[in-house]
Parts: C-alpha cells; sequence; structure tokens
C-alpha cells in the first residue's frame, strides 16, 4: 500500500484527486485538513504517515496579491520544517502553475514554492515532483475562483449571464485527466529514491474564451432549457458537458416532466433526444426492489420511468446529503444522473416499474467507469 495525503484537500482539485485515489485498492489515503498548517504537532503527525504528499494548499485569489504571495510561501516552508523534523522524506508532489513565468505575485509564489521543495529534496536525498499545470476545469469547482469556466457554468444555470473581458486563447486540462496524471507519477515513482523532476502537464485542448462560452450557451439552451442532449464531438465536449451539468440544482430541476401526445390510439412521448448517439434500454423491476447504487466518472445517464412509481435517489461522493426524486409513469418523467453521484431507482408501487436507461456513445465500458456505494 501507498500511502497518499493531499494538502488542500477539500479543494477543488484535491477533492478529486481524493476520490480518484479511492479507486486504487493499492492506495491508503492519509487524510489532510487545513487546520495542519496551524498546529505543528497535527502537521508532523500527518507527514510522517505518508509515502507521498500532494501539495495542492495555496491561495489562488485575494484582493492583495502580496497575501497570495506571503500566504502560499508560508505553507511550502510549513510543510518543509515538519519533514525536517520528523526527518522523513516522502515523495512530495507540487502543483505549480504554468503562470510561473508570468510578471505576477501568485506565479511568483508557485516558482519560489516550487524552487523551495526542489532544494529540500536536493539537501534530504529525497523525491520530488513539481508539476507545471495549465488552466484547470471540471464539476464542482467554485465560480469566481477556480475558473473562468465554473464562473460562466455557474452564471448560465442561475439565470446570469457572463461577460468576456478577454478573449484570450486557453490551454485547458480537465481535473481528471490531472489526477490520472498525479496518480501515475506517484504509482511510477514509488520507492525510486533521490529524484528532482519539474514536469510540464500536457493540456488537453486548447481554445478560445468566446469559443467555450459558445458551447455552453448551446447547452444551455439545448440541455437545461430544453432536455436534448447536444451534440458532443469528443471527449473533451463530454468533459465540458459534464463540468456545466454539475453546476445545475439537482433539487430543484429534476424530475423533468416529459410531453405528452395522446390520441384514440393511446399516448406517445418523446424520452430522450439526441444529438450525440448512445445506447437505450429497458429494465422491469418488482415491487421493493432497488437498482443501481453506483456512481461514473464520465458516463451521461437518463432514467425514465414509462410505468410504474419509482424513487430514485442521489448522494454526492462525499456528502451526506440524499436528494429522493418521485417518478410516476403516468405522468412521465425523467431523471439525468450525474457524475460522482451514487444514484439508484427503487421501485415503490404495487405493481412491476418498467424504466427506460439511455447512455451516451462516448462512454466505453472498458474504462472502468462504474464504481459501487451505496447511496
Amino acid at each position: 500500500m501507498i500511502k497518499v495525503g493531499i494538502t488542500g484537500q477539500t479543494g477543488f482539485v484535491g477533492t478529486h484527486l481524493f476520490n480518484h485515489l479511492g479507486l486504487h485498492d493499492d492506495i491508503e489515503r492519509i487524510s489532510f485538513e487545513d487546520c495542519f498548517f496551524d498546529n505543528e504537532e497535527l502537521l508532523r503527525q500527518f507527514v510522517s504517515s505518508c509515502d507521498v504528499i500532494v501539495h495542492l494548499a495555496a491561495m489562488n485569489r485575494h484582493e492583495d496579491p502580496q497575501v497570495i504571495y506571503d500566504t502560499n510561501i508560508n505553507l511550502v516552508k510549513l510543510l518543509i520544517s515538519a519533514m525536517e523534523a520528523e526527518k522523513v522524506t516522502p515523495h512530495v508532489l507540487f502543483s505549480s502553475s504554468t503562470q510561473e513565468e508570468r510578471d505576477n505575485l501568485y506565479g511568483k509564489s508557485k516558482r519560489e514554492g516550487r524552487e523551495l521543495l526542489e532544494q529540500w529534496a536536493t539537501c534530504n536525498n529525497a523525491c520530488f515532483t513539481g508539476l507545471v499545470i495549465p488552466n484547470v476545469f471540471g464539476p464542482f469547482g467554485r465560480p469566481y475562483y477556480n475558473s473562468f469556466i465554473a464562473t460562466f457554468c455557474h452564471q448560465l444555470t442561475h439565470g446570469e449571464q457572463p461577460r468576456i473581458d478577454v478573449d484570450g486563447s486557453v490551454k485547458l486540462i480537465y481535473v481528471g485527466t490531472l489526477c490520472e496524471n498525479i496518480i501515475a507519477n506517484i504509482i511510477e515513482l514509488h520507492g525510486f529514491g533521490h529524484r528532482v523532476t519539474r514536469s510540464l502537464v500536457s493540456h488537453d485542448f486548447e481554445c478560445k474564451v468566446s469559443e467555450i462560452l459558445g458551447k455552453l450557451n448551446v447547452y444551455r439552451e439545448q440541455y437545461f432549457e430544453k432536455g436534448i442532449i447536444p451534440v458532443l464531438d469528443d471527449r473533451n465536449d463530454v468533459n465540458l458537458f459534464n463540468t456545466f451539468r454539475s453546476y445545475i440544482d439537482n433539487a430543484n430541476h429534476f424530475p423533468v416532466k416529459l410531453e405528452q401526445h395522446t390520441d384514440v390510439r393511446g399516448v406517445f412521448v418523446e424520452t430522450v433526444k439526441v444529438g450525440v448517439g448512445g445506447q437505450v434500454s429497458f429494465s422491469t423491476t418488482v415491487p421493493c426492489i432497488t437498482r443501481g447504487n453506483h456512481y461514473h466518472t464520465r458516463k451521461i445517464e437518463r432514467f425514465t420511468v414509462i410505468k410504474g412509481k419509482a424513487c430514485i435517489q442521489l448522494r454526492k461522493i462525499g456528502t451526506n446529503e440524499v436528494l429522493d426524486f418521485y417518478l410516476d409513469g403516468r405522468d412521465p418523467s425523467y431523471v439525468d444522473m450525474p457524475i460522482w453521484y451514487t444514484h439508484n431507482i427503487t421501485n415503490i408501487g404495487d405493481d412491476e416499474l418498467y424504466t427506460q436507461f439511455w447512455i451516451n456513445e462516448w462512454y466505453n465500458a472498458e474504462d472502468g467507469d462504474t464504481f459501487f456505494e451505496v447511496v
């Protein structure tokens, strides 16, 4: 078992990395809390428990840039002091930024923080990896803080209109891609010994800000307002779409009622309108039986109840809040499954339940996307 701790564990990247590490049976996660930086004993206990430390804790934004610089450098120094006091040399991975070379105090704090850890590793014959990371986006980022994409998605799903200040070209990496990169470094270099590396993390794609906003506007108009799954050309589009979906207020958005067309023959209902293709299936479920209790990291999935009564439950990984949605086939409606949400469906009626499922074509079963965890 590789014991891995993450400073900044509850932050945007930290939360995703913690969850991704949980998918590896050969990795044990060592819990970290922000308050450890204010308590020398707790910080020393933390560093002495880790084979690997991923140092993500940092301040990204503040009205005073000097506060950003001082905070980030101080966090690095506290981490180094704790490791030296305990005489331990875990493999340290440091989250730096492509802003290292820019003339701003945030970039300077990242560059100098990396250099301090390089010096520590050299003096202590330790392993250090400085990751120079492009702009990161993904689900659950803080709007107005983590990325412009987080801000745009929040605004478009909360009745606000985004504004572009500078329409530059931006190199972007999906947070899931970044987590896979970090984990690959952890596994590859475990037990390696002394090594100091500065690694430029490759971006997933490059795009102008206006092009990103154009796609997000389509997602708002087609998916958020009309329930249509939009055209998604590649995995980058899927990642951007799943990021957009994560800012929807699920508790108030679902279940979505479907339009019924009734005539003398009966009822006709369109359950899925897609521009992306995919797979459609259905199930029957006897009363009191629950299906599911798993979550996905990539898949886009829709549950539509077409006969019977059901309760669909959602719970975001790492939280205790459970959302209950009650659906009845006599009034057809659907719930879409957000990524990183454990979900299930239970037949709460007296008769057999008929449910239709749709999944997007970009999902590959070989990717191992389904993970079980009871709601």
